[in-house]
């Protein structure tokens, strides 16, 4: 019996039982749309982490000063540590080989406002070095110049939910905001950045997208510090030529500013990429779980055909013995109904990566979890629902090759 022939009596079978067939593929249809879902929203998880870490830079080295009490920040003060200075960055930029910049920068919580709007921010003096170090770029206007900086000019750039919240949908470029008591001219917005959502030692969970840029120069003219113990700034970022280096560079970085603080343990030090190879190994099991998971929805799948071809034998008993009776070989009778297992699993497999891929698009559309859709994993569990397709049918398919022609045809 020829394969073309096997096809057409498979398919044949299905549509003289189509409801009895969609019940059989239902598992099918499930379990791979389900290890695809599955897998594009590990996938979504996974890219917004790394873009998390991505705009921090991966050969970066932060230093934070820590958030301290004011009686521990006078105890710091009288132990002789004036806390993150110029002076730090300018000791690691002449003493660590390798440092390409770094860029200090100075943070306050203060209200953004424009006309009877306001927003919640986070105002960060920066120096113009800022864009060598992170990836940072503007959607509209243009980022603080050196000009800008050196003129102490009373200049923003607003981060992308600021921006929004204060001027709706319009150009806010050239408009003026309020930060605390001070007006500031927008030159430009920033483009959207990923949720940082840990905490990871003084790098606070937060929206990057509330933050509010202005130069550093005019940060420490013009915006008064919150504590007379406050540090000079409040951050040094340092971007290093080899990223290979970076646990290394850490260490001396540690060293330097040990020496210049009297031991004092008032900083500390963050390694953005060696937070995202953990979270992208943390990522890889979490996706393997979900999978795995989902995968268990095939297999129940595989043991619903494995079942209705052991019913569908027993109702053609009588029709195999005949088969057999005028010449059927026993590999014919294999052939079949393990072709007909086959056409069970890839009709599901295929329902299946179509749902899959409307339940991913779907997911992101209805809520704010982010997906995104792989080849790898619709071809996996494509192979995969053939593949129980075939495991599953073999066992019914070979019972019903060794049947007896004569006993077969005496089967009522």
């Amino acid at each position: 019996m020829q394969l073309g022939e096997n096809i057409s009596i498979a398919f044949l079978g299905l549509i003289d039982h189509k409801f009895r067939s969609f019940l059989t593929i239902l598992g099918i249809i499930f379990g791979t749309a389900s290890v695809i879902a599955m897998v594009a929203i590990g996938e979504g998880a996974k890219k917004q982490a790394i873009a998390k870490y991505q705009d921090l830079g991966v050969s970066n080295i932060i230093v934070r000063d820590k958030d301290l009490t004011d009686n521990e920040l006078e105890e710091v003060r009288m132990k002789f540590s004036k806390g993150l200075s110029f002076a730090d960055a300018k000791a690691i930029r002449e003493i660590l080989p390798g440092v390409i910049s770094v860029a200090p920068q100075s943070e306050i919580k203060l209200d953004a406002k424009s006309g009877d709007r306001s927003s919640k921010s986070t105002v960060i003096g920066i120096t113009p070095e800022i864009l060598e170090v992170l990836n940072y770029t503007t959607e509209k206007g243009a980022f603080i110049t050196t000009d800008q900086y050196d003129r102490q000019l009373k200049v923003a750039v607003l981060g992308a939910t600021v921006a929004r919240e204060l001027f709706s949908y319009e150009n806010p470029v050239g408009r003026s905001v309020k930060l605390g008591d001070q007006w500031f001219e927008v030159v430009g917005t920033m483009e959207t950045k990923a949720l940082f959502t840990e905490t990871v030692g003084e790098l606070a969970s937060r929206d990057l997208n509330n933050d509010v840029y202005i130069p550093l120069s005019t940060f420490n003219k013009r915006i008064p510090k919150e504590n007379q113990y406050a540090s000079e700034i409040n951050q040094l970022t340092v971007k290093l030529r080899n990223s290979d280096e970076l646990i290394e560079s850490a260490a001396v970085i540690r060293n330097i500013i040990d020496r210049h603080h009297f031991n004092n343990d008032d900083f500390s030090i963050i390694v953005p990429f060696e937070l995202m190879k953990q979270e992208e190994k943390e990522s890889r099991i979490y996706n393997f779980l979900l999978a795995s998971i989902a995968a268990i929805s095939l297999i129940v799948g595989g043991i619903g055909i494995m079942n209705i071809m052991l019913a569908s034998i027993l109702e053609r008993t009588r029709e195999i013995g005949i088969r057999r009776a005028i010449g059927g070989r026993k590999a014919d009778i294999l052939g079949q109904f393990l072709t007909e297992a086959v056409v069970l699993s890839i009709s599901g497999g295929i329902i299946g990566v179509f749902l899959g891929v409307f339940l991913s698009v779907g997911i992101t559309w209805i809520t704010d979890i982010e997906t995104s859709l792989t080849l790898y994993s619709i071809i996996i569990a494509f192979s995969f629902s053939v593949m129980v397709g075939i495991t599953f049918g073999y066992l019914p398919a070979k019972r019903a090759a060794n049947l007896k022609p004569i006993e077969s045809i005496r089967h009522e």
